[in-house]
């Protein structure tokens, strides 16, 4: 994965929009992150996160807000990551929740809802992929190929969690692998050891209380019974509650089936004899108990029939009043009929009376109601079919006063609002002209400002090119005298190596030999030999210090030609940069710069304001004239429809004033007419009520006369006499059934078996028992059926006792078989789940988790170890140990550090601050490259080390930094944050963060390295 550009806005202290070429940057392959602290170096790490996983690392993302505080306030904040990844080009845009001002707003401000955007590069086209969260959550995912907890631990390298990871304890370390390489499953292993051996255990003790439960039944079986402690054949007593053991509880068991089989023989015996007494006994007093219920029926029976005797001359009676009140019945019908229309007459002739006492009384013709009343009838027609048009005029008389209101209402409000606008006009004439003359100055803030950071950034350059030249001047008289001493030194090493070449002639003359040939020129004659001045060990010793003296001379003058070029080049970067410009002169430009900054940044907070009132004043001006306006229309509309309604009221006004005569309205001339038209209706309705009731009246008295002479009455009112009412008719016809039912029952009850062989009993003089006698064969019989009833029921026990111990013995068996296999089941699963957790025979109290992490452990360990062996010059490697803990601690992620150069092993605390570093970064990289091929062999191109460069020194430095340009290979590209001054000298291409009082911005610049 390789970053190419990243823009910003408004995010964390970046008020305005910013953009990083990463690609620039990358072109070295090692660049450098720097600025002032608090400029907002880490901000641009989490803007790369929020881009690409929607959130910013570890802790910040709870005590950070996101959107700048320097920004203006209807900027949206927004985040542009474009980026490369398995071969794909994206870019992806992220703006997070803000709150956007808004006037309609409860609290002036509204909520804006976090947006997403991917799209994807093809063909050379941007292809827009989705814009939902958590569509482009999952693409980034699968792209990346790792979240965002291992994105921050490979990309970003953290090395102060590093440092800490280093010295930390087993559990500490145990934690942070397991957010790394995502153990879930060996944990979750771990859990479901633990559930199948729970499960296990749960099985063996339910298995327990099953049988525990079993044998306690079976005791309560005997304890039911009520049995004695049995005696064993030794003569001591057996158990009488179960044993523990399994096997001394089946056969406790069998001895007590035995034993309740015995008492269950015992109780059927003797309940056989009871029942045997019982049954005799109960004959006995079953045939004395219906003898005596044999004569008590037939007693009663002679003293009902002495009662139905005395009662039938009153039932014969009842039958012959009868029989004439059923004659007079007939007659019922034709008698209520002339009653009734003889009321009817009587009542229609008084309501006749009344109706025309009404009608001379409102002074109306009685002659003819008939005519009168339709007359009335068509007067209330017509005044009834007006009636809505005198409802629709006291409507349009109600709808034009309020148009009159509404028109003075309108054209009141007109008025104001025509006034108001006036004011307005003026205010916002005087507002544009406050402005005009801020506008261009507070449009030249950001120039100013930018001025202002540049003559600063000036001021900085000139005072650094000052001292690099003082330096320079230094270094370069250091190293004018020290070529002059290197001169020397070489003149004297030369002068002595002449001496010495010189004195080797001597030297070998000295060992030529007459008639021998010449070492040299090989001449056997030797004419001038030459002599030797000094001896050639001493002269060798003195070319050889001289020699020395000259090297040692030469490297020190190389060192200060590398020093002077260091400084020579500084100082010409410095220069390029303007350092060599005018220090007063740059002071001044500050000066002025600020100034011009400071009057366009209250330029532009004044028109701010102005702005914000004049916007304010327009709003207002805008709805006044939409008011003005709306109440303008509505005036002239209310006075058109006045019009209009004033000449329907006249023209429908004029039409019913006829139809009143005289009355206020024409509802109260019909309610006149109404009155009148049932006086006339009620007149002319009685006389025809009274003529229809004297002919019914007639017809029934004829009727009646004609009906009387069949039935055997000479006249209505003899008929009437012997009518009874309703109740005395129930009363006789119930008094009448209930003798002949009796009556009939008698005879049945004397013609009964019982009732037969009582009278013959009776007459031959066996009586039944007395009531003594009797008592006494019944409780005889109650106390021989107790008997048997009991002894029934503790056979019925026994027996029950017997089958159930069987039955228990049985399952107990059968229990406890089956109990074997998952007791030695569970005893497996408890060892191996202890096992796995890091309890039982684990020595080492390494769970499962934390041995596959050892595992991981051990690669990271390598890994690192092959970066700190290059940064520590050869001396340290880090290893992983597996060492017990003391006091029984868990074991196995233990972490030593190993001195080649002493062969001991150490613990990391025992590192000094440079040395933690390098370690703590070289376990950083290493991490980094494991996790990275965990997570899938992700090919990560672009890395960011954060800060630790300090605790370095020089040559530890150096090892580091060629550590990390080694990451380069194939293509890598590594970024650098730190506040190191030799990093700075040191790395060219830099991204530098500027702070500022309106926020921050980024630059890309190329340093000449020192």
């Amino acid at each position: 994965m390789r970053i190419h550009r990243l823009d910003l806005e408004a995010f964390g202290p970046f008020a305005t929009a910013q953009q990083i070429d990463f690609d620039q940057l990358s072109a070295h392959g090692l660049f450098l992150l720097n600025g002032a602290t608090g400029a907002g170096k880490t901000s641009i790490l989490d803007a790369i996160c929020f881009a690409l996983y929607g959130s910013v690392p570890g802790a910040r993302q709870d005590g950070k807000r996101l959107r700048s505080d320097h920004a203006a306030a209807d900027v949206e904040p927004r985040v542009v990551c474009e980026f490369s990844a398995r071969g794909r080009r994206f870019e992806v845009t992220r703006s997070p929740a803000w709150e956007r001002p808004s006037a309609r707003g409860r609290n002036g401000f509204t909520t804006q809802q976090a947006k997403t955007l991917l799209r994807e590069r093809v063909a050379g086209v941007w292809e827009e992929k989705s814009s939902r969260n958590d569509e482009v959550g999952a693409e980034l995912s699968d792209v990346l190929g790792m979240d965002r907890e291992q994105f921050t631990r490979v990309v970003m390298l953290p090395q102060g969690d590093f440092a800490a990871f280093l010295r930390s304890k087993a559990n500490e370390r145990l934690e942070l692998l397991q957010k790394l390489f995502g153990t879930q499953r060996f944990e979750a292993m771990e859990r479901q050891l633990l559930r199948q051996a729970a499960d296990a255990a749960r099985l063996v003790q339910d298995n327990e209380s099953e049988l525990k439960v079993l044998l306690a039944r079976a005791a309560s079986e005997r304890d039911q019974l009520g049995l004695p402690a049995a005696a064993s054949e030794s003569g001591a007593a057996m158990h009488d509650s179960p044993p523990e053991a399994s096997q001394d509880a089946e056969a406790w068991l069998a001895g007590l089936e035995m034993e309740l089989r015995a008492e269950d023989a015992l109780k059927q015996d003797a309940a056989t004899a009871a029942e045997s007494a019982s049954s005799r006994i109960a004959d006995q007093l079953q045939a004395a108990q219906e003898k005596t219920q044999r004569h008590g029926r037939l007693a009663a029976a002679m003293q009902r029939r002495v009662l139905l005797e005395l009662a039938a001359p009153r039932a014969q009676e009842n039958k012959d009043r009868l029989g004439r009140h059923r004659r007079a019945a007939v007659l019922g019908g034709q008698l209520d009929a002339v009653d009734a229309t003889a009321r009817r007459a009587e009542t229609a002739a008084n309501k006749v009376s009344l109706a025309f006492e009404q009608l001379e009384s409102a002074a109306l013709d009685a002659s003819d109601p008939g005519a009168a009343l339709d007359a009335v009838k068509a007067n209330c027609a017509v005044l009834e079919a007006r009636l809505t048009d005198e409802k629709r005029l006291e409507d349009i008389a109600s709808r034009l006063a309020a148009k009159r209101d509404e028109h003075t209402v309108a054209l009141g409000a007109a008025g104001v609002a025509a006034a108001t606008l006036e004011q307005l006009r003026e205010e916002e004439a005087a507002l544009t002209t406050q402005i005009a003359p801020l506008e261009p100055i507070a449009a030249q803030l950001p120039d100013f400002e930018r001025e202002a950071a540049s003559a600063a950034g000036l001021v900085e350059v000139v005072a650094r090119h000052a001292a690099a030249a003082a330096q320079l001047e230094g270094i370069t008289a250091r190293h004018a005298q020290a070529k002059t001493e290197s001169q020397d030194l070489r003149q004297a090493w030369l002068d002595v190596r002449e001496a010495r070449l010189a004195n080797a002639a001597g030297e070998l003359a000295a060992a030529l030999v007459d008639g021998q040939p010449c070492g040299v020129c090989g001449s056997e004659n030797h004419p001038a030999p030459a002599t030797a001045v000094r001896s050639a060990l001493a002269i060798a010793q003195e070319e050889e210090t001289a020699s020395n003296r000259f090297e040692a001379s030469e490297k020190a003058l190389g060192l200060l030609g590398a020093e002077l070029s260091s400084a020579a080049q500084r100082l010409a970067g410095l220069a390029a940069q303007g350092g060599a410009a005018d220090p007063e002169e740059a002071e001044a430009k500050l000066v002025a710069a600020e100034a011009e900054a400071a009057t366009s940044r209250t330029a532009d907070s004044a028109v701010r304001k102005l702005a914000v009132a004049l916007e304010k004043v327009r709003q207002r001006i805008v709805l006044l004239e939409k008011e003005h306006s709306e109440a303008t229309n509505a005036a002239a509309q209310a006075s058109s429809s006045r019009v209009l309604l004033e000449e329907q009221y006249l023209a429908l006004e004029a039409e019913l004033s006829g139809l009143r005569q005289g009355f206020r309205t024409l509802r109260e001339r019909l309610e006149a007419l109404s009155v009148q038209r049932g006086f006339l209706q009620a007149a002319f309705d009685a006389r025809h009520e009274l003529e229809m009731a004297e002919q019914a009246s007639a017809e029934a008295v004829a009727a009646l006369e004609k009906a009387l002479p069949g039935v055997g009455f000479k006249s209505a009112d003899e008929a009437r006499h012997e009518l009874l009412p309703t109740a005395d008719v129930v009363a006789m016809e119930n008094a009448i059934t209930d003798f002949e039912n009796e009556t009939a029952r008698l005879d049945e009850l004397f013609a009964a078996e019982d009732l037969v062989l009582a009278g013959k009993e009776a007459s031959i003089g066996e009586l039944p028992l007395n009531e003594v006698d009797l008592a006494g064969v019944r409780v005889s019989a109650a106390a021989a059926a107790e008997a048997a009833k009991g002894a029934a029921l503790a056979a019925g026990l026994a027996g029950k006792a017997v089958a159930s111990v069987a039955r228990i013995r049985a399952s107990y068996v059968v229990l406890a078989e089956s109990g074997r296999g998952p007791r030695e089941h569970a005893r497996v699963l408890t060892a191996l789940a202890e096992t796995a957790r890091g309890s039982g025979d684990n020595s080492y109290r390494m769970s499962l988790t934390s041995y596959v992490l050892a595992a991981r452990l051990e690669q990271v360990a390598n890994a690192a170890s092959e970066r700190l062996v290059a940064m520590s010059d050869g001396r340290y490697t880090l290893q992983h140990t597996d060492a017990k803990a003391a006091r029984g601690a868990k074991s196995g992620l233990g972490l030593e550090v190993v001195d080649e150069w002493t062969g001991q092993r150490r613990d990391t605390s025992t590192l000094s601050g440079g040395e933690s570093f390098m370690a703590s970064l070289s376990l950083a990289l290493g991490l980094a490259d494991v996790v990275q091929q965990e997570a899938g062999g992700v090919d990560i191109e672009t890395l960011f080390v954060d800060e630790g460069f300090g605790s370095l020194d020089e040559q530890a430095l150096e090892q580091v930094m060629d550590s990390l340009e080694g990451l380069r290979d194939g293509g890598r590209v590594v970024g650098l944050v730190s506040h190191v001054a030799e990093m700075k000298q040191r790395i060219s291409s830099q991204l530098q963060v500027v702070k500022g009082r309106n926020g921050s911005s980024v630059r890309i610049a190329e340093i000449l390295p020192a």
